[in-house]
């Protein structure tokens, strides 16, 4: 499956829940998060509540448990692997950071799945504070994006990896994702990607009021289950769709050269059809 390439949101998508909210709210700190919210950029009140955190004497050992215990759907993992293991190419772009990811998907056996994850900076300095810091540092700069916010616009990220793999050759995309901030990058996807947004979530909502504006295949999940049946479904219909072309070039190939093997006038392998 070297011409699929899976890109993944994390938030609930690939746990079940908000990882800056669960690391919050499992540490007690919920009601001074709350106080910063209405003052203060999201990626600004987790790096402040970082520094609250570890003046409150807690240290990145307690945030890793806390991490670890973040609940998630039993059939995403094995989703996950699976995928990997029929060579899809699978990344994460997420607007959680780079400790919490790995914290997670280390302690779940599957970081050596993904081959590149994009993410706010998270790191634990000299002192043994966990710093998070913007993708793009706004402060300086904007992104120009009006549907992102200022740290991270998603769609400029998924910009970045089709240029990339455009230099490999032609490449499908499967898009899986949940919140508003999964819209932009949706909206970059072409006629022969898929997007995979979460039903009843805002990535779904903003979908549902502009299809217009979708190009890329739309296919729902509900939860880790369908997630999983949705995906390899997927991935097994682009394989057959790519099968079928390679199949295709052949037969031109031997008709060119008169020499048409009575095979090729077999039916070949047709493609699954995408329910939409």
């Amino acid at each position: 499956m070297a011409g699929i390439v899976v890109v993944f949101d994390f938030d609930k998508t690939i746990i079940d829940l908000d990882s800056d909210n669960w690391v919050v709210d499992e540490l007690g700190a919920s009601d001074f998060f709350n106080q910063l919210l209405p003052i203060m950029p999201w990626n600004s009140v987790m790096d402040r509540m970082m520094k609250e955190l570890y003046t409150q004497g807690k240290t990145k050992d307690d945030i890793q448990e806390v991490l670890k215990r973040a609940p998630i759907h039993p059939r995403v993992v094995p989703a996950i692997k699976t995928a990997h293991s029929l060579g899809c190419d699978l990344r994460i772009v997420s607007d959680a950071n780079l400790f919490y990811i790995e914290t997670i998907l280390v302690h779940l056996g599957i970081r050596d799945c993904f081959s590149e994850i994009n993410t706010n900076p998270g790191y634990v300095n000299e002192e043994g504070r966990l710093r998070i810091l913007p993708f793009h540092d706004f402060q300086s700069s904007t992104h120009g994006c009006n549907l992102c916010p200022p740290n991270m616009c998603k769609g400029m990220i998924i910009e970045r990896i089709q240029a990339s793999l455009g230099k490999e050759g032609k490449k499908t995309m499967i898009y899986l994702g949940d919140g508003s901030g999964d819209f932009c990058p949706s909206l970059k996807l072409k006629d022969e990607d898929y997007v995979m947004p979460r039903k009843n979530f805002p990535v779904w909502d903003l979908i549902c009021q502009n299809r217009a504006l979708v190009r890329a295949k739309i296919h729902e999940w509900n939860d880790g289950e369908e997630l999983e049946s949705v995906l390899l479904k997927l991935i097994e219909t682009i394989s057959l769709q790519e099968g079928h072309a390679k199949s295709a070039q052949l037969l031109l190939v031997d008709c060119k050269m008169e020499t048409i093997p009575m095979a090729a006038h077999e039916t070949l392998p047709q493609a699954l059809p995408v329910t939409q």
